[in-house]
């Protein structure tokens, strides 16, 4: 398969355009489909890249940037404890980081309550909170654009 059409997989299967929060030249900061925990987002790199070594000084350090403004928002919309961000790349043969909002204890959001079920342990990765609400990631990602643009 070719890395073009490796990273159009990537961004399809994650949503990337229609759940986008936020984005550099090099970077998007999008809502994660499957809500492990309140707010989590995905960290990915615009252009195909197999390996972390892969990724250019600027892109470091535009990533640098946009990691200031995710922990930002994220802090001023929910509150969190400490953020997880994990670059697995297990499944996805793609630069990115899987951006873990961490929680002591349960918040509230859209008049729904949100926990963390691995807290304070590895994060539970396979849970996917509120699924059954079609309009939740939404709901989070404009939440979450609007925090970012103030």
């Amino acid at each position: 398969m070719s890395d073009a059409q490796m990273l159009t997989d990537f961004r399809a299967k994650f949503r990337v355009e229609e759940l986008l929060i936020a984005s550099t030249p090099s970077w998007s900061w999008s809502v994660r489909p499957a809500q492990a925990t309140l707010g989590a987002g995905v960290l990915s790199l615009n252009r195909y890249a197999a390996r972390f070594s892969e990724v250019s000084a600027v892109e470091m350090a535009e990533l640098s940037e946009l990691i200031a403004t995710v922990e930002k928002t994220l802090q001023a919309d929910f509150d969190y404890d400490v953020v997880n961000y994990l670059m697995l790349m297990m499944v996805d043969h793609h630069v990115h980081f899987h951006v873990i909002p961490r929680y002591g204890d349960t918040r509230q959001f859209a008049g729904l309550e949100w926990a963390d079920n691995g807290w304070p342990g590895f994060p539970a990765l396979a849970d996917q909170q509120h699924k059954d609400d079609p309009g939740i990631l939404t709901l989070l990602r404009d939440a979450l654009s609007a925090a970012c643009a103030k």
